[in-house]
C-alpha cells in the first residue's frame, strides 16, 4: 500500500504544494476516490499540516543558512531555490588558525559548541570550539539579529551554526574574530552542562566519559591517538606488510596465563553438567570453552607463513585484576609477525616503527604536542626529539639484573635473577642508566610464554621487551620457536593441551621458517607521545577493574 506522502508525490509532485494551493473541493474530490483505509489516513495527515510546515520551514531556514542565502529571520520576499550545500562547506577552526589569510575578510561558516557567551544590551560573544583543534574561535553578535535574545540566553555546550565575516583584531587577546551575521541555534543546553568554564581534574573528567572528549586535553589526547593509528598503518603498509583481521573469540590462550574473559551464551543460573559433574560446554554457544582473545599474535603467525610479512591491529582483552596506570581489560594491540626474521630484525622493526611514528606525531600535530609539552609533561619534546636521534641501548636480562641489584635498596621490589622485572625496574634502566629506550633480551623461559625459542642455554628464550622512559615496557616479543618437537616438549611442560593448539603446531610440520614478531600495546604508545600518565586518559572509553561504563 502507497503511504499518503507518496500519494502525494503522484498526484501533486510535490508534497507540499496541496497544503498551500488547493482548495477544500479538489481535496474532498482526492479523498473520495481512495479507500476508507487510506481516506482515514490521508485525514489524520491532512489534520498535522501546520506541525509539517513548521518543521519544513525549520528545514528550509537551515538550508539558506548552509547555501547562503538569507536567514528566514531576516529574509523577506518569495523563498529562491539555490544549490544546497553540505557540512562539508562548514571552515573548521583548525583550517582559519593554520590559513587566516585565506579566510580574513571574508564570509564563512562554522559550526561547533559554545564554551561561554557575555552579553550585553546591543552585542555580545560566543566563545565556539568545533573539535578540530584546542584552540577556541571568538563570534560576535548584535542586536540587529531577530533571534539576539535568544543567542544571549544560550548556555554553555550548546550546538550552534554562525555565518559571519573573519576580521583580524590585532589588539586583543585572540588573533582574529567572526563578526557574525547569522547565529542559527542547533541545540540547546541545559544550564546543569558538567563542563562549565573552569578546570576540572582528571579524576573528574572520567566520571564523565562521554563529555570529555569536549575538553581541550581529550580533545589533542584523541586527535594524536589518531595519528598515531593512522601512522602505524601507513607504515607497514609503505614495507607491504599485509593487514590481517584476526578473531576477537577464540578457542586458545595465547599466553597461556589463563587471565581471559570467557564468551558464553549459558543460563549461568542452569549451567549444563557432563556426567562427572563439569560443565557440558558441548551444550555451549562453539561447543567448547571460548574466550576474548589476549593476543592475535598465534592466528597472525598462520598468515605469516603465507604472506611472509603481516601485521594486526585490533582489540584484546585481559582479564588481569591490576588497577594501575598502565593496565587495562580491554585495549588494543599492534602485532606485526615476519618470517625469516630472528630476534635482531624483530628489534630493528620495533625502533625504526616507534621512530616512525613519534616523527609523523611532531610533524602532523604540532600544536597538539606543545599543548602537551606545556601543560602536560614539561620535558616532552625534547625527550622525543632525544629518542628520535639515539639508537636505542641493548642489555640482556642477566645484565640488567645485575645493574639494577647495585640498586636494590632504592627499590620497592627487589631484584634478584629469575624474577619479573617491575615498571620501577624498567624505568630506572630506561631513566637513570641509560636515559633512553633500552631493549632487554633473554629472559628466564619461566617467566616469558610457551611459543617463544628456546636458547642454547636451555634456560633462557629468546624474548625482547623494548622499555622506554616514563612508562616502562611499551612493546613485548620475541623470536618463535619453529621447532615442531621443541614446541611440544615445552607445552608439554606448561600443561597445555596439543588438540587446542593443533593448527599451530602444523605450521611446523609444513614448511616451517624461523620467524619473529612483538606486540606494541597501543595505549602505551599514546601515553607516552603525549604524556598523559594514566591509560584510562588515552582511550575513548576505559574498561578497568569494576568500570564498565557505557
Amino acid at each position: 500500500m502507497l503511504s499518503v506522502p507518496c500519494i502525494y508525490n503522484q498526484q501533486f509532485k510535490n508534497p507540499f504544494l496541496p497544503l498551500e494551493s488547493t482548495g477544500k473541493i479538489q481535496y474532498n474530490g482526492f479523498i473520495e476516490n481512495l479507500s476508507e483505509n487510506l481516506r482515514q489516513s490521508l485525514v489524520l495527515f491532512l489534520k498535522h499540516k501546520s506541525v509539517r510546515k513548521a518543521s519544513a520551514e525549520k528545514l528550509r531556514h537551515r538550508r539558506r543558512f548552509c547555501s547562503g542565502e538569507r536567514s528566514a529571520l531576516t529574509a523577506s520576499g518569495p523563498f529562491i531555490k539555490h544549490k544546497r550545500s553540505t557540512v562539508m562547506d562548514l571552515i573548521t577552526v583548525r583550517e582559519i588558525y593554520r590559513d587566516r589569510e585565506k579566510f580574513l575578510g571574508k564570509e564563512i561558516r562554522i559550526g561547533g559548541w559554545v564554551r561561554s557567551v557575555r552579553d550585553s544590551k546591543t552585542f555580545g560573544f560566543i566563545v565556539v570550539s568545533d573539535g578540530s583543534y584546542f584552540e577556541t574561535l571568538q563570534v560576535v553578535y548584535h542586536d540587529n539579529m531577530e533571534n539576539f535574545s535568544e543567542i544571549s540566553k544560550l548556555n554553555v555546550g550548546a550546538a550552534i551554526l554562525v555565518k559571519g565575516t573573519l576580521v583580524a583584531t590585532p589588539e586583543a587577546k585572540q588573533p582574529f574574530e567572526i563578526q557574525a551575521t547569522e547565529v542559527l541555534v542547533e541545540g540547546a543546553s541545559s544550564p546543569d552542562y558538567p563542563l562549565q568554564k573552569k578546570r576540572h581534574s582528571l579524576e573528574y573528567l572520567r566520571t564523565i566519559s562521554h563529555l570529555r572528549p569536549r575538553t581541550n586535553t581529550f580533545q589533542a589526547v584523541f586527535r594524536v591517538r589518531s595519528l598515531i593509528a593512522y601512522a602505524i598503518h601507513q607504515y607497514f603498509q609503505e614495507r607491504d606488510f599485509v593487514y590481517v583481521h584476526t578473531p576477537l573469540i577464540t578457542g586458545s590462550d595465547c599466553e597461556g596465563a589463563g587471565e581471559m574473559f570467557q564468551v558464553t551464551t549459558m543460563d549461568l543460573a542452569n549451567v549444563p553438567k557432563a556426567s562427572d559433574g563439569s560443565v557440558d560446554f558441548s551444550q555451549d554457544f562453539f561447543g567448547k570453552p571460548t574466550n576474548l582473545t589476549v593476543s592475535g599474535q598465534l592466528n597472525a603467525e598462520t598468515y605469516a607463513m603465507a604472506f611472509r610479512n603481516v601485521y594486526t591491529f585490533g582489540p584484546t582483552f585481559r582479564a588481569e585484576n591490576s588497577n594501575t596506570t598502565r593496565h587495562a581489560a580491554e585495549f588494543w594491540m599492534i602485532e606485526p609477525e615476519m618470517a625469516f626474521a630472528d630476534l635482531n630484525d624483530n628489534m630493528a622493526l620495533a625502533e625504526s616503527m616507534l621512530k616512525y611514528v613519534i616523527r609523523y606525531v611532531l610533524e602532523h600535530a604540532p600544536e597538539e604536542m606543545n599543548f602537551f609539552n606545556q601543560f602536560i609533561d614539561k620535558g616532552l619534546l625534547d625527550r622525543l626529539n632525544h629518542v628520535l636521534n639515539s639508537e636505542f641501548g641493548h642489555v640482556t636480562y642477566t645484565e640488567a639484573v645485575k645493574l639494577l641489584e647495585e640498586h636494590n635498596d632504592e627499590f620497592d621490589y627487589k631484584v634478584f635473577w629469575g624474577c619479573d622485572l617491575q615498571t620501577e625496574h624498567e624505568r630506572y634502566l630506561t631513566e637513570q642508566i641509560f636515559k633512553r629506550p633500552v631493549f632487554v633480551t633473554d629472559y628466564p623461559k619461566e617467566i616469558k610464554a610457551f611459543y617463544m625459542k628456546m636458547n642454547e642455554d636451555g634456560k633462557t628464550v629468546a624474548a625482547m621487551d623494548c622499555l622506554v622512559p616514563g612508562i616502562g615496557e611499551i612493546i613485548g616479543g620475541s623470536q618463535r620457536e619453529d621447532d615442531y618437537e621443541k614446541l611440544l616438549a615445552r607445552m608439554d611442560e606448561l600443561g597445555l593441551k596439543k588438540e587446542d593448539y593443533g593448527f599451530y603446531l602444523d605450521l611446523r610440520k609444513y614448511g616451517s621458517v624461523r620467524h619473529s614478531g612483538f606486540g606494541l600495546g597501543f595505549e602505551r604508545c599514546v601515553m607516552y607521545l603525549t604524556g598523559m600518565g594514566n591509560i584510562r586518559d588515552v582511550i575513548p572509553f576505559p574498561r578497568t577493574v569494576n568500570n564498565c561504563e557505557l
